[in-house]
């Protein structure tokens, strides 16, 4: 008999094809929205469950799953919608699927960057609604990438691609993380021990840390205070690093003179001040949304089903 799996969301048809042809999946092929009670409900009978992170697995959600349930295989780098600790207390696996995001989250990340620094949002809705009536030499001026400092809050795979490709531009490379990376690593960026202590250098600010109890509201009033006049602040990690209201102030008040986001708290239902915000640059959570990383996304976390099923240890354990 095949494993059983409840796969929570459409996924690549390649995933599902090799979902097909090892397990027995539950597929959901109208990519509804789960409430945790259809998860439970959907759950009988099933061996894994293989969500996104648009799935809560909160304590009481896991609690109440039935017994023969023995992995949870996320399709999803990020894991903070897993009650880990539970799940570590009922003996349930919890995978995620690290590394494969890297290159198409860091593109989507020079993208915001790009599109916050010359005020795509602005320029596309001139052209499309017609407003858009002549040239001049002070008009839609906007910011250059090229040879500024962009310091990396959260220097792992997806910082250090960011870095990679951002010399492409010239930048200068500075950083903060919890430790300070060996040479190999750092590639000639600068270090600096607080994210206090980063923000005086950055023209640019990327967001790249995890989402922890540390990390809620990283960037506050008083960091975005230590900020050069007129920087540019991007955030393709978690919506749950940005205090809103102390972001939308700056960018109101000029102090910041642009931002681009992909990512939000109580996403979709984002704070109603950054639809107002002209030089807000806003995308929907698409970080990994390449065909190659979403199928590279749902072999990882395939990969990691196999070993459980395999009695081996899976590559990408969380929990």
């Amino acid at each position: 008999m095949k494993p059983v799996v409840l796969v929570t969301r459409k996924l690549p048809d390649a995933v599902e094809d090799r979902l097909r042809r090892d397990y027995s999946p539950m597929l959901n092929p109208n990519d509804a929205l789960y409430t945790p009670e259809q998860i439970i409900e959907r759950a009988q009978g099933a061996d894994a469950i293989l969500p996104c992170h648009t799935e809560k697995f909160g304590a009481e959600v896991i609690a109440r799953l039935p017994e023969r349930v023995r992995v949870i295989a996320n399709f999803s780098v990020g894991y903070d919608h897993v009650d880990t600790a539970a799940a570590k207390a009922r003996g349930l696996i919890v995978t995620n699927t690290p590394e494969v995001l890297s290159d198409a989250t860091a593109e989507l990340t020079l993208m915001l960057m790009l599109g916050a620094a010359r005020r795509a949002s602005e320029g596309e809705r001139l052209v499309r609604t017609r407003a858009w009536k002549d040239w001049s030499p002070s008009f839609m001026v906007g910011t250059q990438l090229t040879g500024k400092r962009l310091g990396i809050l959260g220097f792992g795979r997806v910082g250090r691609v960011v870095a990679q490709r951002a010399r492409g531009f010239d930048m200068q490379i500075h950083y903060n993380d919890v430790q300070r990376l060996p040479p190999e690593l750092e590639q000639g960026a600068v270090f600096h021990p607080t994210p206090a202590e980063l923000m005086p250098h950055c023209d640019f600010l990327a967001l790249h840390c995890v989402a922890s109890p540390q990390t809620i509201k990283l960037l506050n009033a008083a960091l975005i205070a230590r900020l050069p006049d007129g920087a540019i602040v991007v955030n393709a990690s978690r919506g749950v690093v940005v205090d809103d209201d102390a972001l939308i102030a700056a960018l109101k008040s000029g102090k910041l003179s642009a931002a681009g986001l992909d990512v939000y708290n109580n996403e979709p239902d984002i704070h109603p001040g950054y639809r107002e915000l002209p030089n807000a640059f806003l995308m929907p959570h698409i970080g990994s949304a390449t065909k190659e990383t979403r199928i590279a996304m749902g072999f990882r976390a395939l990969d990691n089903l196999d070993a459980v099923f395999a009695g081996k240890e899976p590559r990408d354990r969380v929990a």
